[in-house]
């Protein structure tokens, strides 16, 4: 049965903000990503996790790209991670990238991080050992489809943030046969991996071992421009860092982001939107959940 993700399903989710909390009580979240030409990617992530009342946020990237990130990122903090040639992010920073994530509460695996061999050797060891929960999005769904068993032996929950097509190779099909059965390829996914699937498009579906694949009615096409679900993922890490299980973090996440984009929408017109634009949005997306809860 395929169940509708309301405002009011959504707003049940929200994590709890205790008056006397600071930034300690809500959560860290460490973002791996990032690659020479692709280093928006993780900031937006970044921007997402911190928009969504995230506690501290900090980005992990190649270090050659420290500066250019660190210099864009006020409120978020960065790490350095060993490169590849491509300068992207490399194997032999593996070790270095476990042991940070291991103090924090979250991670986001992928935005921008390229397909470069070293980059995918580090992508599938991280998923596999990755210490905390973990959400995985764009290139690092691209590694991960290389050797998808990688996710029958993880030591922590993860969620996926394909779109169509990376699901497509995700699962070996063709992206108009995902498209022709989007709820059903989710929840195939996410039982027989054991996973959170949030396949994302025209109708988002959030697909869990144990729960009834629900559908996204928030969001509008002025969304389909370059940055947006990298934005989401960090929503959803923010989420997961405050909190809630992965599978709640999606449901609540989804439909904030698409409110979030409606409302950008309503504000600045469909056809001009930047992912930045839903950035700025969240926070009134956040209070109209609120707000639902007081009704």
């Amino acid at each position: 049965m395929l169940v509708e993700i309301t405002k009011a399903l959504a707003a049940e989710k929200l994590p709890e903000r205790p008056r006397g909390g600071h930034k300690g009580t809500f959560g860290h979240v460490f973002i791996v990503g990032g690659s020479l030409g692709f280093t928006g990617a993780v900031q937006l992530a970044g921007l997402g996790a911190a928009r969504s009342g995230t506690g501290l946020v900090t980005l992990g990237v190649p270090e050659s790209l420290l500066a250019i990130v660190a210099g864009r990122s006020l409120e978020c903090m960065t790490f350095p991670l060993a490169e590849s040639p491509a300068r992207s992010l490399a194997a032999q920073g593996l070790d270095a990238a476990l042991e940070f994530a291991a103090t924090k509460d979250a991670c986001v695996l992928g935005p921008g991080c390229a397909q470069h061999p070293d980059t995918r050797e580090f992508t599938l060891k991280f998923i596999r050992r990755c210490p905390v929960p973990l959400v995985v999005d764009a290139d690092g769904l691209n590694n991960l489809s290389t050797n998808v068993a990688v996710l029958k032996q993880t030591e922590s929950p993860v969620v996926l943030t394909p779109h169509p097509g990376e699901m497509a190779r995700l699962t070996g099909q063709l992206t108009p046969e995902i498209q022709a059965d989007r709820a059903g390829t989710a929840a195939r996914f996410a039982a027989e991996y054991g996973c959170t699937v949030v396949l994302k498009g025209a109708g988002t579906i959030v697909a869990a071992p144990g729960l009834d694949p629900h559908l996204n009615t928030t969001g509008n096409d002025g969304m389909g421009t370059g940055g947006t679900g990298d934005v989401l993922s960090g929503v959803i890490g923010g989420l997961i860092a405050q909190g809630l299980e992965g599978a709640d973090a999606a449901l609540l996440g989804v439909h904030a982001h698409g409110l979030a984009g409606d409302i950008a929408a309503e504000r600045r017109g469909r056809r001009g939107m930047l992912a930045s634009d839903l950035v700025e949005a969240l926070p009134e997306a956040w209070l109209a959940l609120e707000q639902e809860l007081t009704a």
